[in-house]
């Protein structure tokens, strides 16, 4: 059963500047801010300004471009806010822990041994 998408969602609230996040990259199609909740020292948010696909397989079917692009902002984010080496998480599904309907990439980086996902 699919989950009903508000939109605007909170993701291209925040990319309008409606609601406040401490930004760390962005391009003309993509964003990064900091999660409100982190799960590891690095917990940055990746994703597409514009709210059109609820997941990562759906982004990847209609616009391979942009997932591209997102998983670039993520390596930089990691380069730029930690060693390098990080991991990059896509819920996908309330089953897979997704809570928001709108695309996103989780950047963690530093203690990822914990690091926990559920309900992100």
């Amino acid at each position: 059963m699919s989950e009903p998408v508000e939109r605007p969602t909170i993701f291209e609230r925040i990319a309008a500047r409606e609601i406040p996040a401490r930004i760390v990259a962005e391009t003309d199609r993509v964003i990064a801010f900091h999660d409100i909740a982190p799960k590891a020292p690095v917990h940055v948010i990746v994703t597409p300004k514009s709210g059109d696909y609820r997941d990562v397989a759906a982004l990847a079917a209609g616009d391979p471009g942009l997932l591209a692009e997102v998983v670039e902002v993520a390596r930089g984010v990691a380069s730029e806010l930690g060693d390098g080496d990080y991991r990059l998480v896509f819920n996908t599904g309330p089953g897979g822990g997704q809570t928001v309907f709108h695309v996103h990439a989780h950047v963690l980086a530093g203690g990822l041994e914990e690091a926990s996902l559920a309900g992100a």
